[in-house]
């Protein structure tokens, strides 16, 4: 019975113990069977195996074959000499620089004098803006470089010359640098996007002449060289092996065309011939007939094609750019659809069912807020006024980039209603009744237009009526800026501006720079800026206000042998940033990084670190938003406080209204303000209503990168606002002080503790 028992319970899991017991067998004899056949064909004498068919001899012996290893990233160990004196090793932040990576494409496009200002000004319009480097090369050049391009001349118009001196500077300005050299002629059009995919489909551990081959007149029925005409596409590696032989190449080869001269060199020293296809890719071409008409051309072999030649004048090098704008257009409208049709036929399978697909369709759901305070607000506006303002007032008249927003979104609500119900109804805009917008971060701007139209028939009836309609303007695909190379061994010069109401707040701020910047040998550098009343420089001699500020200076020089912090003095009694800033602007070199400190600052190495990276000269300045903490007797109100809370973050907030911290290049602003100076004409009173913002704002051409930055955190303080300021500033500095005291939540908890002691 109890045996009866035993294997009724253990009869469910007879066929797993079967199945594992099994399973457990045929591994044990297949390892065994495996080291068998191991051991006898170690023992065994005879030849070497062959290796596979296409492989290298060496792959067979397990050695890395040069030109066909794999392209793996290699970090190089840090070797430091024992005989030299040791330096602090700077390591970069970019991954890409650390692990060695190349750049994906360069464009040398062949160009001469005589048209040099016609079509490679045409060719800079059309595909400059789409290759990341394109470099123009001509053996003589005008008197006039035409505006973004950057050329190299040669100084002989010489075609086998040009060639042979464009592939020398290529290979040692860029050799290093890129993975793929596209060169093309100033009478070549290609689409860059086409071009940039092709290399993206294409091994870089092969050496590669691709373009449109042609056959060399009177030689060799095998070999091949690609036409200069249609452009041609070298590898890396090629250019690698190639430079060496060049030399040889311009002194025994003679042809009279640039492009048979290097396809005779690239076949007699490497035995490599132009290839039209590679793995997979076709390089498709097209050549032009005389009198053609780009906006004609429907041939299949046309919209295929990568570049096109010849191309005999600059109006038909735009006329092709705009034809093939348009198919390159179609095709993504179609590829949308396609995709569209593909999300709904997919979406109907999963459990939600068509409820599940969202409008647009494609396009991320609307963002769920989890709390009230998460819940994105909706602006109204109408076509004349906007009744969300920027500066806080209630309404305020819609213009400039709003007013071309309003306006581009109701006429395409009208267009899409037009290609939605016609040829029955045709609609005509008669007023915008109601208009609501907002942004979503998830999906884009969002809109709701209450319209009214006038709907007329075929017959000619018509009727006016109320439509609202719903649109969206989603993101577009994140694009990667290319931005010029910067370094962190970059001095950072912090400059201090002081009054008397900031001198109880000087000592921690030195003893927070002295911690972060000086124990750590960090390159930066500090200059006080003594800001004095007129009251107080005429008693400068019997009582010096910032007496207790040098002192402390002097400790730290005592401290510090090798630093030394030098104090400019300064009487104003408005101190506008912009005057202080030409003070201490005059007194260093153009190629200073300043940072323009405020005093409730905590400096640190991680911020120092961001400053250099996000400053770049002529092209970036940098307006970091600090993190500014609450007032912690409302906040915590004795219980905790934020010193002791790691989540420090949570206890206060990013202040917008404050522009008093900037990093920027001494010679960026000395530009910018030499453009002020010509607009104001000895206005000096304009700066009092100016900070440095406003000057690169409006006074020069570069990028104003303001974020967020944690890094930058300051403890609570009233500021004082100095109402000798313009009004903006005066608001400005009051709402930076009322939005700085607590959260809306800790300011309603006081209320309500306010309220519940005065009733008691």
């Amino acid at each position: 019975m109890r045996l009866g028992a035993v294997l009724s319970a253990l009869r469910p899991a007879l066929p797993l113990l079967l199945g594992l017991s099994l399973g457990c067998s045929l591994s044990l004899l297949r390892a065994s069977w495996s080291h068998g056949a191991a051991e006898e064909r170690c023992l065994e004498p005879g030849p070497p195996a062959l290796p596979a068919r296409g492989a290298p001899p060496e792959a067979a012996e397990g050695r890395p074959v040069p030109g066909h290893e794999d392209f793996r990233p290699r970090i190089v160990p840090y070797y430091r000499d024992p005989n030299k004196p040791y330096k602090k090793v700077l390591r970069t932040r970019y991954i890409q620089t650390e692990l060695g990576f190349h750049e994906r494409l360069f464009v040398a496009v062949l160009t001469s004098k005589a048209t040099l200002n016609t079509l490679a000004v045409a060719v800079n319009k059309t595909v400059a803006h789409h290759f990341p480097r394109l470099l123009y090369f001509t053996g003589l050049r005008s008197a006039k470089v035409p505006h973004g391009m950057v050329l190299v001349a040669h100084g002989d118009e010489r075609p086998i010359w040009l060639m042979y001196e464009t592939m020398n500077y290529i290979h040692q300005h860029f050799g290093s640098d890129y993975d793929w050299f596209y060169i093309m002629q100033d009478d070549t059009y290609a689409q860059a996007e086409q071009v940039k995919a092709l290399v993206t489909h294409l091994s870089i551990n092969q050496d590669v002449y691709l373009g449109r081959a042609e056959e060399f007149i009177g030689g060799d029925e095998q070999a091949r060289y690609c036409h200069g005409g249609f452009g041609y596409l070298l590898s890396r590696s090629l250019l690698l092996k190639l430079h060496p032989h060049l030399d040889s190449c311009r002194n025994e080869i003679l042809s009279v065309r640039p492009d048979e001269w290097l396809g005779r060199c690239i076949i007699d020293f490497l035995g490599i011939t132009c290839v039209s296809q590679l793995q997979g890719q076709h390089y498709h071409t097209y050549e032009l007939a005389k009198n053609t008409e780009p906006e004609k051309e429907e041939e299949e072999e046309f919209q295929a094609a990568l570049a096109v030649h010849p191309v005999s004048d600059m109006t038909l090098m735009y006329r092709l750019h705009k034809q093939f704008s348009r198919i390159q257009l179609d095709r993504v409208y179609q590829e949308i659809q396609d995709l569209q049709m593909q999300i709904r036929n997919l979406t109907a399978l999963t459990p939600a069912g068509e409820a599940g697909v969202t409008w647009p369709v494609g396009i991320n759901a609307p963002f769920l807020p989890k709390s009230r305070f998460e819940v994105i607000s909706w602006d109204y506006f109408t076509e004349q006024h906007l009744f969300s303002c920027p500066d806080g007032s209630p309404k305020c008249e819609l213009s400039g980039a709003s007013k071309a927003d309003v306006s581009e979104i109701i006429e395409s609500a009208v267009e899409q209603l037009n290609r939605l119900y016609q040829p029955l109804l045709r609609f005509s805009k008669r007023q915008l009744l109601n208009g609501y917008r907002r942004f979503d971060p998830t999906r884009g701007m969002e809109y709701t237009l209450d319209l009214l139209l006038e709907a007329a028939t075929q017959k000619g009836h018509s009727r006016v009526l109320a439509k609202r309609v719903s649109l969206v303007r989603p993101l577009s695909k994140v694009e990667i800026i290319p931005m010029p190379y910067v370094t962190e061994a970059t001095r950072v010069q912090l400059v201090l501006p002081l009054t008397v109401q900031d001198l109880d707040f000087v000592a921690n701020f030195l003893d927070m720079f002295a911690m972060n910047t000086l124990d750590t040998h960090d390159n930066a550098l500090l200059t006080l800026l003594f800001i004095y009343h007129p009251y107080d420089a005429q008693r400068v001699g019997q009582v010096d206000v910032f007496a207790g500020v040098k002192a402390m200076v002097g400790e730290l020089e005592k401290r510090y042998a090798e630093v030394k912090i030098p104090w400019i003095s300064v009487k104003t009694e408005v101190p506008s940033q912009v005057k202080l800033m030409d003070i201490v602007s005059k007194k260093h070199p153009v190629d200073t990084l300043f940072f323009l400190a405020s005093v409730w600052t905590e400096i640190n190495m991680e911020f120092l670190n961001r400053c250099r990276m996000n400053t770049i000269s002529n092209w970036q300045v940098f307006f970091p938003v600090h993190f500014q903490e609450f007032n912690p007797a409302l906040v915590y109100r004795g219980e905790q406080t934020a010193s002791s809370n790691a989540d420090f973050l949570r206890d206060g907030h990013f202040d917008r209204h404050s522009f008093a911290e900037a990093c920027f290049y001494n010679s960026d602003y000395m530009t910018a303000r030499t453009k002020l100076a010509a607009d104001i004409l000895d206005r000096d009173e304009v700066l009092e209503s100016m900070e440095v913002f406003d000057v690169f704002l409006h006074y020069s051409g570069l990028h104003l990168f303001r974020a967020v930055e944690p890094g930058l955190v300051q403890k609570y303080t009233l500021r004082s606002c100095n109402p000798r300021l313009s009004e903006e500033l005066y608001h400005r500095c009051v709402l930076s002080n009322l939005e700085g005291l607590a959260s809306r939540s800790h300011l309603a908890m006081a209320l309500f503790e306010q309220e519940q002691a005065n009733s008691t």
